[in-house]
């Protein structure tokens, strides 16, 4: 949701569905444990570290499928101790 949110038109938005379908990314579900997740991280880091719901949502998702969250924007996520993270420099 996050990189389509991004697209500047309809050309870039499809461009960035088909990288991601050319290499094989998986689309997580949003679910209710994510939802719950972000909550938490809103309630005890918004106001602390300016985390904003989009970030939220894309660390409880990393969170809830155990997985890595690889971000060129270090700075949203270093507040958050539970998960790990990995610095994307394009």
């Amino acid at each position: 949701m996050e990189l389509i949110q991004g697209a500047k038109n309809k050309k870039e938005a499809r461009t960035i569905r088909s990288f991601l379908k050319e290499y094989g990314f998986e689309l997580l579900a949003l679910t209710e444990n994510i939802g719950h997740r972000a909550a938490i991280y809103i309630d005890e880091y918004s106001l602390v570290s300016g985390l904003r719901m989009a970030d939220a949502l894309v660390a409880a998702t990393a969170l809830e499928n155990r997985t890595a969250l690889c971000s060129g924007d270090y700075g949203h996520y270093k507040a958050l101790k539970d998960i790990e993270i990995i610095r994307f420099r394009p």
